[in-house]
């Protein structure tokens, strides 16, 4: 694997998803537009190079940055906006307790997560899009620590450790009137099992939450033709 996957980004057609949550057996289909996404999660180097940073408890360039909060995901994607001049994504209110998404903005930003589903299925229907032990690190195969990033198999639009490895930080609040700031988190980790690596799996954590087992990618909207229907 390449330096130059720390940065690649993967355009994602438009399409639609199907969204479950087992705890309150409910399923909702969401329209998804064209978008890109990071072809691996945020690496321990590009996070370092950007925020100056290293917050991992395991060490190494190549290895997923985690021990990082929802918060600490949203200030990296404005962050790398304004290096590379792009319109950051977020508006970071006084006190920082809340976020503003400015859907406009060309900017870096977490995916939805009808986004990172629709991603992660890559057009597959079952709850992965491979055999487990070859796309991802999960509790029985990774040796109980996490990997670099991009050492198994992507999926068929050239996506990594989608699950595994890793979960991943969504922008999406998971159920406000019951878990109030609560944030979606998708796609396992290395030290889950099986059953908490499928692509329908929901986990929801507080936006502080810092562990060893959670990082993030970054997401970039596709420019769209104006839109003509009302707001």
């Amino acid at each position: 694997m390449g330096e130059y996957m720390n940065h690649d980004m993967v355009a994602v057609p438009a399409g639609s998803v199907t969204l479950s949550d087992r705890r309150t057996e409910r399923s909702w289909a969401v329209e998804v537009a064209s978008f890109r996404i990071s072809a691996v999660p945020v690496t321990q180097a590009w996070y370092a190079e950007v925020t100056g940073e290293r917050p991992s408890t395991a060490r190494g360039d190549r290895l997923p940055v985690e021990g990082v909060s929802w918060w600490d995901a949203i200030r990296f994607c404005n962050a790398l906006s304004v290096r590379e001049g792009l319109t950051p994504a977020y508006e970071v209110r006084p006190g920082g307790g809340e976020a503003g998404w400015d859907t406009s903005a060309d900017g870096y930003r977490l995916p939805t997560e009808a986004e990172w589903e629709h991603a992660c299925r890559a057009g597959s229907t079952g709850p992965r899009y491979g055999p487990l032990d070859e796309i991802a690190w999960y509790r029985g195969n990774a040796d109980d620590r996490v990997h670099p990033v991009g050492g198994r198999q992507p999926n068929a639009w050239g996506l990594y450790d989608m699950l595994g490895n890793t979960w991943d930080w969504c922008w999406d609040l998971y159920d406000a009137e019951v878990y109030g700031t609560y944030r979606v988190l998708r796609g396992g980790g290395w030290s889950d099992e099986h059953w908490s690596c499928r692509a329908s799996v929901r986990r929801r954590s507080h936006p502080t939450f810092r562990i060893d087992d959670v990082g993030f990618r970054v997401a970039r909207s596709m420019p769209t033709v104006m839109d003509a229907r009302p707001a």
